[in-house]
């Protein structure tokens, strides 16, 4: 039996939206910073089955990512495997589930192959991941702060470009919905499609000048600032359709009100409705849960050092 405990991921922003959501030759798309955390995260559990069973939360979804690595990866024979989604959080809330679920369930399956060193790139391409962004394929192998450069034509997935594993004592505090958010699928590609072109080298230079070396320094206010910063200038190519750089008037209060009381590192995470707040350790975490646990639901999280890997004897009675 193989249990994958997969971060969760936040996207801080992009760097380069392309006009009508297709990159010229010659530029580099997307691009981007973000987050790896320990939780939620995805847990899935594979082992040997008489017939192919998919089961527990998001199982259709685990079904569809494993038989897009059977055609990606063809085989003359392929046991079966009972698959076990024991853990997932909600898709579409910013925390980068899919990629997450397609991961584990790649690792899965590459393990039972006798492929356990197929690296985050290779299973991405076989499960369709990192079309876009990929801080979450990078992120599922290395964990961390991740930078990522943006993908070049012909390339399969954008190339990392900076990694810090941030101070263990410092806390990602989650703001989160009861339900699932609306920018994803159809509205999330025409937004995509009407988006304004951003400054994408000023936020290269701010990512790169910025955050990169206040995370070396183990600077938290300095990092929060600057993530404060990027995350709001990465989304205002969407403002005209969210209605200003965040997803909802709600989350532009959360925010705000977070940043009153001194908090630095405060932003969206990707479309939202997630909202993070990085803070220095767990007394100050917890502080923020006391001040807004009535108002939204709130849980903490560390700094994620990727993807975890378990072998496990059914047997054992431990």
């Amino acid at each position: 039996m193989t249990r994958i405990v997969a971060p969760s991921r936040l996207h801080f922003g992009l760097f380069h939206v392309p006009s009508g959501n297709e990159p010229l030759a010659s530029e580099r798309a997307f691009g981007g910073v973000g987050l790896m955390i320990d939780s939620p995260g995805v847990v899935v559990t594979t082992e040997a089955a008489e017939s192919w069973r998919f089961e527990g939360p998001h199982a259709a979804r685990a079904q569809e990512f494993a038989m897009r690595y059977a055609l990606a990866a063809p085989r003359a024979e392929r046991k079966p495997l009972r698959v076990l989604v024991e853990r997932c959080p909600v898709e579409h809330t910013g925390l980068g589930v899919g990629t997450q679920l397609g991961l584990a369930v790649a690792k899965s399956l590459a393990i039972a192959e006798g492929e356990p060193e197929a690296d985050a790139v290779t299973l991405a391409t076989r499960v369709g991941r990192g079309e876009r962004s990929a801080i979450g394929v990078h992120g599922f192998e290395r964990g961390g702060l991740i930078i990522e450069a943006g993908r070049a034509h012909g390339e399969p997935v954008s190339p990392l470009v900076g990694h810090v594993i941030l101070p263990a004592a410092w806390r990602v505090v989650l703001f989160s919905p009861t339900s699932a958010g609306t920018w994803h699928g159809t509205r999330e590609r025409a937004a995509f499609a009407s988006a304004l072109a951003g400054d994408a080298d000023s936020l290269r230079k701010l990512a790169e000048t910025g955050i990169l070396p206040a995370a070396q320094a183990g600077d938290v206010n300095a990092f929060g600032d600057a993530v404060h910063e990027f995350n709001r200038r990465a989304g205002e190519p969407f403002a005209e359709q969210q209605g200003g750089p965040y997803a909802s008037t709600e989350i532009a209060a959360l925010i705000a009100d977070l940043r009153k009381i001194g908090v630095h590192g405060v932003g969206q995470s990707s479309w939202g409705p997630t909202v993070f707040a990085v803070v220095a350790d767990n007394d100050l975490a917890m502080a923020l849960v006391l001040r807004f646990g009535r108002r939204v639901s709130v849980s903490v999280a560390r700094v994620s050092p990727g993807a975890r890997v378990a072998l496990i004897d059914p047997t054992s009675s431990v």
